[in-house]
């Protein structure tokens, strides 16, 4: 869920408060400092509105695709829930739905939760070929792992049948994390 969400540090009317899926890859690049940076590369991001999709992809060039989107989520930090997430693509329904128990707590360091937690860059293609490079920056997130989980839709359709075939199969991790504010800064072209 994105709330209070800022487009440049500026509210946008009626845009502040939605949901987005994501089908995202992970990868690492050691930066000009000589760190390794841990980063993301979105391959698809859904959201339910065409103005927060639009906006995405001219600015950004990120792979927004707008859709019917809605939530169902009752979860609490301290005892745990449900999270539900559901929208129409391509005139079929898709859900991606997880249960936990308990309290959400920080994971191991070299932990599959942190792996996929723990990631402060991102990086889009641009339209002439080149690479963007954005930080993003958030508290260290605590983690539930889900008792129980379901991940329905045609996804071949949607992301192709290679991802389909993996997303039809049992997940090598399933989680789910509180979240907390999180800035996006600009980008820097590589």
């Amino acid at each position: 869920m994105f709330r209070d969400t800022r487009l440049l540090g500026l509210p946008v009317p009626w845009h502040r408060t939605f949901e987005e899926v994501n089908l995202r890859f992970y990868v690492r690049r050691t930066g000009s400092d000589g760190r390794v940076r841990r980063a993301v590369v979105f391959l698809r991001e859904l959201v339910p509105r065409r103005a927060i999709a639009l906006v995405a992809r001219q600015v950004y060039n990120e792979p927004y695709l707008a859709v019917p989107m809605w939530h169902d989520i009752s979860l609490t930090p301290d005892t745990g829930g449900r999270i539900a997430y559901c929208w129409r693509a391509n005139g079929a329904p898709f859900t991606v739905e997880g249960h936990v128990r308990g309290l959400p707590a920080l994971p191991e360091p070299s932990s599959a939760a942190a792996f996929i937690t723990e990631h402060y860059w991102g990086y889009t293609r641009q339209r002439d070929g080149g690479t963007m490079e954005y930080e993003v920056t958030h508290p260290q997130w605590p983690v539930w792992t889900l008792d129980r989980w379901r991940i329905d839709g045609p996804f071949d359709g949607l992301y192709g049948p290679a991802f389909g075939a993996i997303l039809r199969g049992a997940p090598v991790s399933a989680l789910a994390a509180p979240g907390s504010p999180v800035a996006v800064h600009v980008g820097v072209r590589l």
